[in-house]
């Protein structure tokens, strides 16, 4: 269950983190801020559509818009691999809400905790419950996470 909280921190976290990794390296090359006030103003209103979208009852556009961010704000040519503490961001939360882990259909123990927002023994105490999937390699399954995610 998502609030107006979760959403404006959705956003604040958003236009902070394109302000520091697409806006202020651009500021850097053009040595001036003067060009890039318009695109500032409309990323602030994209992020509060992004916000409302990665929170919303759409699973699909979520999932595109969370690919969408994820693919701009952490390019790579690996696959994307976020450390446990990224789950506890905003858009961590959101994205593990949305489409759980983009990459892995298991992830350990601590990474669940934190894509859930518990300890790593809270977990082992879900996993032994059978409240959440146990992967047969090790791990924790991630629709389990998502599942669990859903639930109100």
């Amino acid at each position: 269950m998502t609030t107006a909280d979760d959403h404006v921190e959705l956003v604040t976290e958003l236009v902070r983190s394109l302000e520091t990794r697409i806006l202020d390296p651009l500021e850097i090359l053009l040595t001036s801020a003067e060009p890039l006030g318009p695109v500032r103003a409309r990323l602030r209103v994209e992020a509060e559509v992004w916000a409302a979208q990665l929170l919303g009852p759409d699973r699909e556009r979520a999932v595109q818009t969370a690919a969408r961010l994820i693919g701009v704000l952490f390019p790579g040519d690996g696959p994307f691999d976020p450390p446990a503490a990224w789950w506890r961001t905003a858009l961590g939360r959101a994205v593990a809400r949305t489409g759980g882990h983009p990459t892995a259909t298991a992830v350990p123990y601590s990474t669940a905790g934190a894509m859930l927002g518990i300890t790593r023994q809270g977990v082992h105490d879900l996993v032994k419950r059978g409240k959440l999937g146990r992967d047969p390699g090790g791990g924790v399954t991630t629709s389990s996470i998502r599942d669990r995610l859903d639930r109100p």
